[in-house]
């Protein structure tokens, strides 16, 4: 578990904040994703988080956390934490702030399920591009920076471009993926096709979905799945 998710090509996003439609867990399990994120930005509680986890425990999926905070982490039941931290964000505590408190507070960090995100948020209507204060009116070159930085010089495993639920820019992904030695790129945002997700996968090593679930269409998750594998 601890390398397969650098082979994986398809990841459904879930928020502890949204009600999941009933039954829908299992056709997600037999869309052909590779793995499910439990990952949200506001109002995630410990509560919801262990309320979405006893959902999708038996999914047979792995199943990955992205913390929003110190005080939402799942200790038990989860394959893989996937940490951000948001490059462009103007605020420190998302670069490393957050990630300081946490072991502070925290000395049993499992760190052989520990994988670092370098996050580069663009859509600056997004309520993760709000609360983090990130700087998205960046060119295709400076995100390509972002991710030589991050790749080159701080040797994330994974760099993340986040749309958080708008389509993005290809040229953008594009100018990513050329600048990308090691890192596995992660593309999400506004993918509610197989075209879409077609188109961004020729750039992105994995695609992530999240909002074709809660619009109830489990056979457009499906067609991105499809697209990309």
């Amino acid at each position: 578990m601890h390398t397969k998710w650098k082979n994986w090509v398809h990841v459904t996003k879930l928020d502890p904040d949204k009600d999941l439609p009933q039954g829908i867990i299992s056709e997600i399990a037999a869309s052909g994703t590779d793995a499910l994120m439990l990952s949200g930005t506001l109002n995630v509680t410990l509560e919801n988080l262990e309320r979405l986890h006893r959902e999708v425990a038996a999914s047979g999926l792995p199943l990955v956390m992205e913390p929003a905070s110190p005080d939402a982490i799942l200790a038990n039941g989860i394959d893989l934490f996937f940490v951000p931290s948001v490059l462009n964000s103007s605020e420190v505590q998302w670069i490393v702030g957050k990630h300081r408190d946490w072991i502070l507070h925290n000395n049993r960090v499992d760190w052989e399920r520990v994988i670092p995100e370098a996050y580069i948020v663009l859509n600056p209507d997004s309520a993760v591009g709000k609360v983090t204060r990130s700087t998205c009116t960046l060119s295709p070159a400076e995100v390509a920076s972002y991710a030589t930085v991050a790749d080159r010089y701080f040797r994330f495993p994974i760099v993340y471009i986040e749309y958080s639920g708008m389509y993005g820019d290809p040229a953008v992904v594009k100018a990513a993926s050329e600048s990308i030695e090691s890192a596995v790129l992660y593309y999400g945002g506004g993918i509610n096709s197989g075209q879409r997700a077609a188109e961004m996968a020729k750039y992105a090593d994995t695609i992530v979905v999240g909002n074709a679930v809660y619009d109830r269409c489990i056979d457009v998750l499906k067609e991105t799945v499809k697209a990309v594998q």
